[in-house]
């Protein structure tokens, strides 16, 4: 396969996985502040198969398309002020949450046990950047911060953790079977 033809099958599925993002974002739990979705799962799937690289940019595609208004936000939301609004600091967080994931899994091994410890480790910085955002954006005290934007989502960030180690790790052998991801091998 020429190189072209490999870096198109990494765009086209970044691109899929920048829709996948959007569509497990749709799945919400809602709370007072900020509700439980499914992005952050499908935020640690993507880096997981992706690796830090094209996890990454998959993130930033669909902050791209939700910052232009494309409803792909919790609740078919979409536009900046979703972005510059309470739960922004968490779409933010996305960001440097994917590329530590795969960087992590990129430097150690693509394995079970190293895809949980890098997806505890997103999961944690997702939340701490969310919870410094809401604080400010809501001018609310660090307690309520704490307790409206990190607390609440510690259990369920920890099954989604495993969650998307697991089924990452397994379709991340798939797809390189069957020669549809190209990354480096580890």
């Amino acid at each position: 396969m020429t190189e072209s033809n490999q870096k198109l099958r990494m765009m086209i599925v970044t691109a899929l996985f920048a829709a996948i993002i959007g569509v497990l974002a749709q799945v919400t739990i809602p709370l007072p502040l900020v509700p439980i979705t499914g992005q952050t799962l499908a935020i640690g799937l993507a880096a997981t198969i992706l690796g830090a690289k094209y996890g990454t940019v998959s993130v930033l595609v669909y902050l791209g398309l939700g910052a232009v208004g494309v409803p792909v936000f919790a609740g078919m939301s979409g536009g900046l002020g979703s972005l510059v609004g309470p739960t922004g600091g968490f779409l933010f967080g996305f960001i440097p949450a994917a590329f530590i994931i795969g960087y992590y899994l990129e430097k150690t091994s693509f394995t079970v046990r190293n895809a949980i410890i890098a997806n505890l480790i997103g999961m944690i910085i997702t939340l701490v950047f969310g919870t410094v955002w809401l604080k400010f954006i809501a001018e609310i005290p660090w307690q309520a911060a704490f307790m409206g934007g990190f607390a609440p989502f510690i259990p369920v960030g920890i099954i989604k953790a495993v969650l998307a180690a697991s089924v990452g790790i397994a379709v991340r052998k798939r797809l390189k079977s069957a020669s549809l991801l190209y990354v480096a091998s580890h």
